[in-house]
């Protein structure tokens, strides 16, 4: 598709600043505020991610503390306004859904009043309308990304929420706008650092790949920190820097960080296109900086990727552990007979009512297999195990009663070894239960091909705050 905002008068450099990898972490502002001698075009954080699993998405909640995400943005924007350059963030309360956007909005309709300022503030939302994806998804115009669960269009309906993952045409319309402030509901992380060289007349290819490395922050250097990553994005280069004690980035920590959350070494796929890292070279430019150079953008069709979080029940936990040898070394067989005897328990109290299928008992086994599961290698039996009792049913009641079920059995069922009663099972809390309410799954992993990036991102302007 191409950038549709490309400006008259290219310019033969654009510098920019990642304040931090991302909202909510924790900004050095002194930093910050030294980032802005190299007199930067914008400053841009990404705000969100899908690591955090699907809650935010189905919730509508945030990972991290209000006051975090409103001290990072303060910080953000006290520096934009001082430098007189736009602030991006994308992804805004780790899902970038409506309710993120609108939250966001909140957070710096509040900054501003206190700090007396008025801005222009570009909302950007990626909320999708399921009656739109159903009409793509019968026209055919919905692929599945590998590995993706089968769908129908009731898909769409049973999802708390599906947003699109925008790229830079809706930040390059928002800053075509003249905003100060850009708040983007779910976007690629890279396209807040693209956006601006491309529209600009840079090469797509480097500004990709500039966003790319950058938009985790200090994870791009060789050591972990705090500190500001700076970008530079020129016709035939671009340079990574840092400034933070004891950070550098090298040739090494900035390919590496190139290969960060892809499925292929050389191509990373976006909206409007395949960054191509193929053909690129990584230089010491500086004692702290990285230069660029090689990388290429390949022309694809236009097409947006789709996330959606469906809730899948209610969960209720027990945590405890297990230390007696014996049961470690059956460890497996002995939680087959506990699941046994829970199953015929809640056949026998709560009646033909709940079904197998209304509820799911799961053990997780901590030191013994919790993290790798059946990839695990070392099957060396441990000294303890932590053990975390999780029933998902399809009501919270349901899941709570079935994991009170679960606490004797685990306290006293017996084994070959030990004679009369033992008890062999330590619960950590008292009670022993823990609600954990309502809990998501994601159901898509697909690519949307949309007439028009509008038709799927909706771009709001608006003059912001008042002056003292």
């Amino acid at each position: 598709m191409g950038s549709q905002f490309k400006v008259e008068k290219p310019l033969e450099e654009v510098r920019f600043v990642a304040a931090t990898g991302m909202v909510g972490v924790g900004i050095d502002e002194p930093k910050l505020m030294k980032s802005l001698e190299t007199k930067p075009h914008f400053i841009a954080c990404d705000a969100g991610t899908t690591d955090a699993g699907p809650f935010a998405l189905g919730s509508g909640r945030a990972a991290f503390p209000r006051a975090a995400i409103k001290s990072d943005m303060a910080a953000m924007l006290r520096a934009g306004n001082a430098a007189g350059i736009p602030v991006l963030v994308g992804s805004v309360g780790t899902a970038g859904a409506d309710v993120h956007v609108d939250w966001m909005v909140d957070i710096v309709r509040e900054i501003l009043a206190e700090q007396g300022w008025v801005k222009r503030v570009a909302v950007l939302k990626s909320q999708q309308d399921p009656a739109y994806l159903k009409s793509l998804y019968r026209a055919g115009r919905i692929e599945a990304l590998n590995p993706a669960p089968a769908i129908d269009e009731d898909i769409f309906d049973r999802s708390s929420r599906v947003v699109g993952m925008m790229g830079v045409e809706p930040l390059q319309a928002a800053l075509a706008e003249g905003a100060d402030i850009v708040i983007a509901g779910r976007c690629s992380d890279p396209a807040l650092f693209a956006a601006f060289p491309i529209m600009h007349g840079l090469p797509e290819g480097l500004s990709w790949h500039a966003g790319k490395v950058a938009e985790c922050g200090p994870l791009a250097c060789e050591t972990s920190g705090k500190g500001i990553i700076l970008g530079m994005v020129r016709q035939d280069e671009m340079v990574i820097d840092v400034i933070g004690d004891g950070l550098r980035c090298t040739p090494l920590s900035v390919a590496a960080h190139s290969l960060y959350e892809s499925s292929d070494p050389y191509l990373h796929t976006e909206c409007s296109g395949i960054l191509d890292l193929s053909h690129a070279t990584f230089e010491q430019a500086s004692e702290t900086g990285v230069r660029v150079r090689g990388s290429g953008f390949r022309d694809k069709p236009f097409t947006v990727k789709l996330e959606g979080a469906e809730q899948v029940g209610y969960q209720s936990i027990m945590i405890g552990g297990v230390r007696d040898p014996y049961i470690l070394r059956q460890l497996d067989e002995w939680l087959d007979t506990i699941t046994a005897h829970v199953h015929h328990s809640v056949a026998r109290v709560l009646g033909d009512a709940v079904k197998r299928e209304d509820y799911r008992i799961v053990f997780h086994l901590y030191g013994k297999n919790a993290v790798m599961g059946a990839l695990e290698t070392d099957s060396a039996t441990p000294h303890e195990v932590g053990i975390v009792t999780e029933v998902t049913a399809s009501t919270q009641d349901l899941a709570t009663q079935i994991v009170k079920l679960c606490r004797q059995p685990l306290l006293h069922a017996p084994i070959p070894e030990w004679k009369g009663a033992i008890t062999g099972f330590a619960c950590l809390h008292n009670p022993a239960e823990i609600e954990r309410g309502p809990v998501w799954r994601f159901n898509l992993n697909h690519v949307v091909r949309p007439d028009d990036w509008r038709d799927m991102f909706r771009l709001d302007i608006q003059d912001m705050g008042e002056s003292k």
